[in-house]
């Protein structure tokens, strides 16, 4: 579930107002500790070798605190877990599963690696986005299968659409999560850059990539009306905000690759009337 700040997309719901209060503090030490681990394999200038050792640094330290939970001498991201590891029961593997998906980033950037199709690139946002709403749902107290596969559905169209709004600052950096079988499905080179494709074949590519990332939203939207009280209507409004980066996204003159999507108080109109949709009447359409 992203909130886009100035400097960082967020894959967590940063604490809003909509959230219960009682989970705001357990929510923003989760964000921190995936804020930095996130940095760790994203930011500055450290090799990676010594990217991948911090995180597995991080790694084992989360394995410890799962075996005997405690806050002495703990670096502050895994500090600020410590203090809500027990009274909430946090669960381990989602927050492996990210810390491996982050060590993923690291090694696909470091060679110029490239998704070879959809499955791959799922496979990846399984780690890199889905834990993160299995971690919130586990907060609300929500464990059931159905709950779990909307939720997955929901991050993994969160992810997918981050990835879109963010060609013009992902390619630049290394970062390439355009499947390759996208591309030879419309007859170009699997690692074709789309700022050089002819923009009629690159904008088809756009065109299937949101609508994967729309369809994904829309089978994860009905989890809102599972979720009890404040953070239903914080899902619900998650998932309206991911739908309107997918409209802006297919829209956008420039295309995507040459400029990228931000939403702005323009986009509230638009905004509320999705969440009303999602609240009152149930999705059933474009924003």
């Amino acid at each position: 579930m992203q909130n886009r700040a100035v400097g960082h997309y967020e894959n967590f719901p940063v604490a809003s107002w909509l959230c219960p209060p009682a989970m705001r503090p357990v929510l923003q030490a989760l964000y921190h500790f995936a804020r930095y681990a996130d940095d760790v394999a994203d930011e500055g200038d450290a090799p990676a070798a010594q990217r991948l050792a911090t995180l597995q640094a991080l790694d084992a330290g989360l394995v410890a605190l799962a075996q005997q939970p405690h806050t002495r001498g703990l670096a502050p991201p895994l500090a600020g877990l410590a203090q809500h590891w027990q009274a909430w029961r946090l669960p381990l593997q989602p927050l492996r599963d990210l810390l491996d998906a982050f060590a993923q980033d690291v090694r696909h950037t470091a060679h110029g690696l490239r998704y070879a199709d959809d499955a791959a690139l799922l496979a990846y946002c399984a780690r890199s986005a889905n834990p993160v709403g299995r971690l919130v749902l586990h907060l609300a107290g929500v464990h059931e299968p159905p709950a779990l596969a909307q939720s997955d559905a929901i991050c993994t169209g969160l992810q997918l659409i981050n990835f879109w709004q963010d060609l013009s600052v992902d390619g630049p950096r290394g970062r390439f999560y355009v499947p390759q079988s996208r591309w030879l499905q419309v007859g170009l080179p699997g690692d074709t850059d789309p700022a050089q494709a002819p923009p009629a074949q690159a904008r088809a590519v756009i065109t299937a990539l949101v609508a994967e990332a729309r369809g994904h939203l829309l089978r994860g939207a009905p989890l809102a009306r599972r979720v009890p009280g404040r953070l239903g209507l914080e899902l619900h409004a998650v998932v309206a905000g991911g739908l309107r980066v997918c409209d802006r996204v297919q829209r956008m003159s420039p295309a995507p690759w040459q400029q990228r999507v931000v939403l702005g108080w323009r986009d509230a109109p638009a905004l509320a009337l999705g969440m009303g949709k999602l609240v009152w009447r149930g999705y059933t359409g474009a924003t």
